[in-house]
């Protein structure tokens, strides 16, 4: 169970982001360490992210010392993986010391029986050419062959030059497909509180049939929004400076 408050973050996109939102995020993980209970990164904090045995991407370093910082204060991180972010590995868990986890999580925040997923592939029609290729981009022997055969300096590059692709051609119908699967899914599984997903851009707090939260963050890139967890309620915020303004939010079903 991750205690509350609970801060969920998304789709800040390091190295990509402007230097103005990657210092806000860094302020808004100081906040965390002092008001929070635990943190998600629900995916593609990184535009692209990969470790090979001594070398990083040299970006975000000052995010990576504020998790470390969250972490050694006892705030526990969970780091969903993103379709942006899936190669995490001994950098993040050993190093920085969060929990990485690729694929759904399933667990309680507070009181709130919670799903997370990052988002991406999850559409049946509109994301099936993206699942074939998912399939081949984190298969072993894809990964081994990046890891090994090309120099950091040019497999950053190259990763880089393609990673805007997907990022520009996220969803386009204005989050609406999400929001679909989040209300399907919800209303399949009423033991479900709330639902959380990123990869959409797409900010939403809303109440599906059956009485649990569907909400997305919506991106960090574009604008410093989160999602603020309580036990008693979810919490759509933005960061303005040093002010944080809760813009909705929707209260836990009895």
């Amino acid at each position: 169970m991750l205690p509350t408050p609970c801060y969920v973050i998304a789709d800040a996109h390091l190295g990509a982001a402007s230097a103005e939102h990657e210092r806000a995020l860094v302020q808004l993980l100081h906040r965390a360490r002092a008001d929070a209970g635990a943190v998600v990164i629900n995916g593609d904090l990184f535009e692209f992210w990969f470790e090979w045995k001594h070398v990083i991407p040299r970006c975000g370093i000052r995010v990576l010392g504020a998790l470390a910082a969250l972490v050694d204060a006892g705030v526990p991180v969970l780091w969903i993986a993103g379709n942006h972010d899936c190669w995490g590995g001994e950098v993040l868990t050993r190093d920085i010391g969060v929990t990485y986890h690729v694929g759904p999580w399933r667990g309680e925040i507070g009181g709130w029986r919670t799903l997370i997923e990052h988002g991406d592939g999850l559409r049946e029609r509109e994301d099936a050419p993206y699942r074939k290729l998912r399939a081949v981009l984190r298969h072993p022997w894809s990964v081994w062959a990046f890891q090994h055969l090309l120099h950091p300096d040019f497999a950053t590059r190259l990763a880089m030059m393609s990673s805007h692709t997907s990022r520009n051609t996220r969803p386009r119908d204005g989050g609406a497909g999400l929001v679909r699967v989040a209300a399907e899914r919800l209303a399949a599984d009423p033991s479900l509180d709330l639902y959380l997903f990123g990869h959409s851009h797409v900010s939403a707090l809303a109440r599906g049939t059956g009485g649990g939260v569907y909400a997305n963050t919506g991106a960090f890139l574009n604008e410093p929004t989160f999602l603020r967890v309580t036990d008693a309620q979810v919490e759509l915020c933005g960061l303005d400076g040093e002010a944080v303004t809760v813009r909705s939010a929707l209260a836990r079903r009895p």
